[in-house]
């Protein structure tokens, strides 16, 4: 982070809070200008903290907080904008995307263009539209902002992808065609052409689209994110497959 030890005024969202002590929280934010920041809100567990009420997910807020060290102090929480409600399946769906961010974003490592996505999504889940693609946009978006290779365009060997093709997607490989019979012993997800040209085009509306999409950034994220599954991943499929 800069050289100064104090910021004043940063867009930013509550992604998680945590008892931190006696009456103190631990709140990770999701800031615009400087990644996920650790912080602790001092006294917010009093039930006369001014601060109490503000740290809510999913609400823009405007931060000032101070440190050096990686466990920063939270200083001030404003309201950054109209308040955003979201409800049922598209609740879920928000803290599924915090719990990403939480576990794949690394601390203090800007992601702006990656901050207003995620502060649109938000905006979108409020409107209950569309929540399983709104979800696919996400998690692709996510991954391809941290750096990881997720050709979708071509195969391994740089040929464009032909949409009647049948293809296996290998995460940190990408698709190779496949010849006959789907070969057991590889391992990744079976995909046809036409599922990564829609993903290139946006383009969720087919049924087969949404199925396969969801298989291969299901296995994507579980390749990045290692053994420890997502606790809200599993309350997404219980409630509705998404």
């Amino acid at each position: 982070m800069q050289a100064s030890s104090r910021y004043d005024n940063q867009a930013v969202y509550v992604l998680h809070t945590y008892p931190f002590k006696e009456t103190s929280l631990v709140v990770e934010l999701f800031t615009h200008g400087f990644g996920r920041v650790a912080t602790t809100a001092k006294g917010a567990r009093r039930p006369r903290s001014a601060m109490r009420g503000m740290l809510q997910s999913f609400q823009p807020l405007v931060a000032t907080w101070s440190g050096k060290l990686e466990l920063k102090t939270l200083h001030s929480l404003e309201w950054g904008g109209g308040l955003l409600l979201l409800k049922g399946e598209a609740l879920m769906c928000g803290f599924y995307l915090n719990e990403l961010l939480l576990r794949l974003l690394p601390r203090e490592d800007a992601h702006e263009a990656l901050f207003e996505y995620y502060s649109a999504t938000i905006k979108i889940l409020a409107n209950n539209q569309d929540l399983a693609s709104t979800l696919r946009r996400f998690e692709l978006k996510l991954l391809q902002e941290l750096g990881y290779a997720i050709p979708l365009h071509h195969d391994v060997h740089e040929a464009p992808i032909l949409e009647d093709l049948n293809y296996i997607y290998q995460a940190e490989h990408g698709a190779s065609r496949l010849n006959g019979v789907l070969n057991h012993t590889k391992n990744g997800v079976q995909l046809l052409g036409k599922t990564m040209i829609d993903m290139v085009n946006d383009d969720y509306n087919t049924p087969q689209t949404q199925q396969q999409s969801k298989q291969l950034m299901r296995y994507l994220l579980a390749h990045y994110l290692g053994d420890k599954p997502l606790h809200t991943r599993q309350l997404l499929i219980d409630l509705q497959g998404l």
